[in-house]
């Protein structure tokens, strides 16, 4: 269990893959935490003076101070509370190499299904799948090494890298039966789709995860809002 700490609050949204990380990160490292969630169409007054830039979730807010951005609060969480399991490496070279993969997933494939979501029309989402095609075909290419190179996944041992591939998958595959589109095949990806399959059967990962059923209708209503503006 981690160290006595003062009090832990987290700002989400139920269909968020960012804040999920979060709330993996936080039950791993056995922090405490009350969970408010976010109406992202009416903004809570304290989600606006604690994210007044982007006004967006996730926003951790420990000791009365608040820290917006999934992977910079992912940093926080391991820097202020130290005990293993770590979520970064001790070494420099592989913490730079991690940090350098957690943005590439962050921003060219979570971002991007996000991107495919909102596209304003068929031309544009054919050019962000094909991007994210591009994407999945780099990071597949790298997989061995990374993967190798982290911890067997479970309740008690998961780094960065762990989160954010097996928070990936729920997206996939929500984001594909909401455009009706299916565009990236597990057989094309082998080792990626592993990886993110890795967190199967752990309970913090699976009593964390969306449900299908209400995310695909969440995407698709939010697909269509962007589709008739």
């Amino acid at each position: 269990m981690a160290e006595t700490k003062e009090e832990v609050k987290l700002h989400g949204m139920w269909a968020s893959p960012w804040v999920r990380r979060v709330t993996i990160a936080l039950k791993i490292k056995g922090i405490p935490y009350q969970y408010f969630e976010e109406d992202l169409k009416n903004k809570s007054q304290l989600l606006l003076k604690y994210n007044p830039v982007k006004k967006l979730v996730p926003v951790l807010v420990h000791q009365g101070r608040p820290i917006p951005e999934s992977l910079i609060i992912l940093e926080y969480i391991d820097e202020t509370w130290t005990s293993s399991p770590k979520l970064l490496p001790f070494d420099p070279y592989r913490r730079a190499k991690v940090r350098f993969w957690a943005n590439f997933i962050d921003l060219q494939i979570f971002e991007k299904l996000r991107d495919v979501v909102k596209a304003p029309d068929d031309d544009e989402e054919d050019k962000i799948i094909k991007q994210i095609q591009e994407n999945m075909n780099k990071l597949e290419a790298n997989v061995k090494d990374l993967y190798s190179e982290g911890t067997h996944v479970s309740g008690e041992t998961m780094d960065i890298l762990d989160i954010l591939m097996i928070t990936l998958l729920p997206i996939i595959n929500g984001v594909e039966e909401a455009i009706s589109i299916k565009f990236i095949h597990p057989e094309n990806f082998p080792l990626a789709f592993s990886w993110m399959k890795s967190g199967d059967g752990v309970p913090l990962v699976q009593e964390s995860a969306p449900n299908h059923e209400n995310l695909v209708k969440f995407l698709r209503k939010l697909r269509q809002l962007f589709r008739t503006m």
